[in-house]
């Protein structure tokens, strides 16, 4: 008795080490100029191989990882980034392509047709040529998703993939330009990316050289004012140099209150 009572305290000490943290399973790792594998062949949404190359045609992507068939967070995913791009100036199909990238390798064309189904009856303005449905095999999809750094797993426990919201931008060889965090992301953040994956062929001189301006934080996968992380920089330079005078000063006064 005294026995299993042992090994039951075991496995429950141990549990927590074998118990699912989808925090820890799935998440990005910045891996920023990763280059793609472009000419893998998948399958779009009417079934037809395909590959990230032939879908660009020399235009920078916007990728994101989803599941086609997924009850939680995928649709508003989608959701947001065609709110996204239709609150800035660039166009999909024109400038550049969404692809909507199924990491599960269970989905097929099916799947992948009905999520841009149900796309295009909540965005009917949207350009049927501006954004794409892909599906793989499961090594061609960790292929992708492993250089760009995005990480998900299975979860046992809920019957499907763990896996965060965020976009990733491509520049249009595809290399990795930028991650966008969240399920919508700010339109001025996806323009700046954009524009930045353009590499100079894709905005007016203005984008470009609002570009200067602004400062991408890998941390949040936004744009800041680059006047914002100066005075972000100097105050705490000047925090620094306070503390430093009054550690001088306090110094200072101890050695002229100390007997001789």
């Amino acid at each position: 008795m005294k026995r299993l009572v042992l090994i039951l305290i075991v496995i429950l000490a141990a549990w927590p080490a074998f118990a699912f943290n989808p925090f820890v399973e799935a998440g990005i790792d910045q891996h920023p100029g990763a280059q793609v594998p472009f000419d893998i062949v998948f399958r779009d949404e009417q079934g037809h191989p395909v590959t990230l190359r032939s879908l660009g045609q020399g235009r920078p992507i916007v990728l994101a990882p989803v599941l086609h068939n997924c009850p939680n967070i995928c649709g508003i995913t989608l959701s947001g980034l065609v709110q996204a791009v239709q609150t800035q100036s660039f166009l999909p199909g024109r400038d550049f392509v969404i692809v909507s990238f199924g990491i599960d390798p269970k989905e097929g064309p099916t799947e992948a047709r009905k999520s841009m189904a149900d796309l295009e009856k909540a965005f009917p303005s949207l350009p049927t040529d501006g954004i794409r449905a892909l599906t793989g095999a499961a090594p061609d999809i960790k292929a992708v998703t492993q250089v760009l750094g995005y990480r998900y797993a299975w979860d046992e426990g809920i019957g499907q993939y763990a896996h965060i919201a965020a976009v990733a931008v491509l520049t249009p060889d595809g290399r990795l330009a930028r991650w966008l965090y969240g399920v919508a992301p700010e339109p001025a953040d996806l323009k700046l990316a954009l524009t930045e994956a353009g590499e100079g062929r894709l905005g007016t001189w203005g984008d470009q050289l609002l570009l200067l301006c602004y400062h991408y934080d890998a941390r949040t996968g936004r744009y800041d004012s680059m006047v914002n992380w100066l005075l972000r920089i100097g105050g705490g330079v000047t925090v620094a140099l306070g503390a430093g005078l009054i550690g001088i000063a306090l110094l200072r006064e101890r050695r002229r209150g100390s007997p001789p």
